[in-house]
């Protein structure tokens, strides 16, 4: 029989944040974005005038062809991860998000850049978009944090953070201007590698017993 062979194999690279793998759980499949999404965002923003809430930039109709084509060339750069969500019960496109601020140096990013219609929130759809993004981070990419952040006057955005088991790092007044010329305090959330398996445990207990 021939010797086993013995050679020492290269190492397999590492993965690659800025790639938008298909993750799929029970409720929700997360689609790399694509330019053919561009219609179902369209009425994702359009359902219960999304695009105006005042505390968030999410696109209007006739922008979502530009802000599908922004996420990608910073997909490019390496910079994003870009998602769609999909419901699997109804297999419609109910929203977006992404891993953003990728600093692979640093094995950290930020999953942000997310918009829900409001049909799909406080269905479980995000808690379980969250969880898949999250595991992602911590056990394929092996991320020290994840960063969220949000408006300070984003109470529900919040709310939704807080839930996963992410804790306040801080805020940063005057961050932004909005695009109504208001400024935005920033409210900066993270969870850490440490506080990972905790955080994924209370969110499976949420996921099990239908809590959204």
């Amino acid at each position: 029989m021939p010797e086993p062979d013995q050679r020492p194999r290269p190492p397999e690279p590492a993965p690659d944040p800025a790639e938008a793998v298909p993750l799929r759980g029970e409720r929700v499949a997360l689609e790399p974005l694509a330019p053919g999404h561009a219609g179902d965002l369209r009425a994702v923003v359009a359902e219960g005038d999304l695009h105006r809430t005042w505390c968030t930039r999410i696109p209007a109709p006739d922008q979502v062809e530009a802000e599908v084509e922004r996420r990608l060339g910073l997909q490019r750069a390496g910079t994003m991860a870009p998602w769609v969500v999909r419901r699997l019960d109804t297999g419609a496109v109910c929203g977006a998000t992404t891993y953003m601020a990728i600093t692979p140096e640093h094995r950290r990013l930020e999953v942000g850049s997310t918009f829900l219609a409001p049909s799909a929130q406080r269905t479980g759809v995000n808690a379980e978009a969250k969880l898949l993004l999250l595991t992602r981070a911590f056990e394929v990419l092996d991320c020290v944090a994840v960063e969220f952040r949000t408006h300070w006057h984003n109470a529900t955005s919040r709310r939704a953070i807080e839930r996963l088991g992410a804790k306040q790092d801080g805020v940063l007044r005057s961050h932004q201007v909005m695009p109504d010329g208001s400024l935005r305090d920033t409210v900066v959330y993270s969870i850490t590698a440490a506080e990972w398996p905790a955080a994924r445990s209370a969110l499976r207990a949420r996921l099990a017993r239908g809590a959204a």
